[in-house]
C-alpha cells in the first residue's frame, strides 16, 4: 500500500550522551521497527518523535519505563524518488485544503523513497493520496 496510517510517539530525553541509544532500545527488546526518527534538540533536553507500523501499540513500553508519551497517527507515503515528487504531492494535498504539520523523512537511495506526514484532516488526505500517481 503506497499511503497507509502509522503510529507516532513523541517524548522528551535529556540532551546527553547514550540517551538515544537507551530508549531505541526499548524498541529493538520489543521487536518493533523504527520506521521513522526524528529530533528536536534544546539546551539541556530533546523532543523524539518515532514512527511505527499502526499495528504495534508501544505506549505501554514507553510508559513502563518512564517516559510520558504522545501517541499521534501518522501517514507513510511512499513515492517516487526522483525531482519535483515532493512538490507534487504537497500541491496535491494543499489543493484538497489539508494543511500538513509535521513531515519527515528519506530517500531509499535510487527509485522511492519514504514520508511521514502529521496532516489537518487524516481520513481526506488518505482519499487524495489514493489518487496520487507517484506512489509506489
Amino acid at each position: 500500500m503506497p499511503a497507509k496510517l502509522v503510529s507516532q510517539y513523541t517524548v522528551f530525553l535529556p540532551n546527553v550522551p547514550g540517551a538515544l541509544n537507551k530508549f531505541v532500545e526499548l524498541f529493538a527488546d520489543e521487536g518493533i521497527n523504527i520506521i521513522g526518527i526524528a529530533s528536536e534538540i534544546r539546551d539541556d533536553s530533546g523532543v523524539v518523535r518515532v514512527s511505527v507500523d499502526a499495528g504495534r501499540k508501544v505506549s505501554h513500553v514507553l510508559t513502563a519505563a518512564g517516559f510520558t508519551t504522545i501517541e499521534t497517527s501518522m501517514i507513510s507515503v511512499e513515492l517516487a524518488d526522483k525531482p519535483g515528487e515532493l512538490k507534487r504531492l504537497t500541491k496535491l494535498l494543499w489543493e484538497s485544503d489539508v494543511n500538513i504539520t509535521t513531515v519527515y523523512g528519506t530517500s531509499f537511495g535510487g527509485s522511492s523513497g519514504r514520508l511521514l506526514l502529521n496532516v489537518s484532516d487524516t481520513k481526506k488526505a488518505l482519499e487524495v493520496l489514493k489518487t496520487y500517481q507517484g506512489l509506489n
